[in-house]
């Protein structure tokens, strides 16, 4: 089972997510970094575990302001694991090879916008399907037919986001049904290892986790443990 952990960043701070409600969310602060430089949150992250993979949600990009390339980079710089997903709105900038798009659902208005961005993110580029409650945000045909969708799936429940309320398992289980195959990743209300342990049972191949790590309510030890 693969932990992500996550860094939100807006105005090149490190930002706490609270529901999905970006307008409320504040500098973050954490045991793992002084400050909240998301370099310093990053690098504070991996002294619980040796993650590979770590996801980057560019609030900037994702809000139409135009993605923060240089923190992007300076992230990719210093993150010594394999990957870096990145969420930014489907902005175009230069990437290191380390640094992977992520389509998201709530940045596409059509199938064919989504099969543009596609081709310019690339046939490995993970897909976010984004919900706000019971809504799916994005093209309707984009939920309704899996063949669509690449290898690698998030399910972003937005509102569950920081939230504490645990990661909305129902969906999560019809989605895995669906997926023939595909990794799911669930992101969104992960509380605690119980919780990531829930999301194994049921088939999911990882989660974003952000907030459970920061209050230690996910160790090292836990860390360990599940990736076995």
């Amino acid at each position: 089972m693969q932990v992500i952990p996550v860094v939100d960043v807006r105005g090149g701070v490190a930002v706490a997510a609270r529901r999905g409600d970006r307008a409320r969310y504040l500098p973050l602060q954490t045991p793992l970094a002084e400050g909240s430089d998301p370099v310093a949150v990053a690098k504070g992250l991996r002294t619980l575990f040796p993650f590979e993979t770590l996801y980057v949600a560019d609030l900037d990009g994702i809000e139409g302001r135009g993605a923060d390339a240089a923190t992007q980079r300076r992230l990719a710089d210093a993150w010594p694991g394999s990957e870096i997903w990145i969420d930014d709105g489907g902005q175009t900038v230069p990437r290191l090879a380390k640094q992977v798009p992520v389509v998201g659902s709530e940045s596409l208005a059509t199938l064919a916008g989504y099969s543009g961005t596609r081709e310019t993110a690339g046939l490995t580029a993970p897909l976010s399907l984004d919900f706000r409650g019971d809504e799916f945000i994005g093209p309707p045909g984009l939920l309704a037919d899996a063949s669509l969708w690449p290898d690698r799936v998030i399910v972003m429940t937005l509102a569950r986001v920081g939230s504490g309320e645990g990661p909305d398992l129902a969906r999560l289980a019809s989605i895995v049904a669906r997926a023939g195959g595909r990794k799911i990743f669930a992101a969104g209300g992960v509380r605690d290892a119980h919780d990531v342990r829930a999301l194994r049972d049921i088939g999911a191949a990882g989660a974003l986790v952000a907030t459970a790590l920061h209050n230690g309510k996910i160790g090292a030890r836990d860390l360990e443990e599940l990736a076995d």
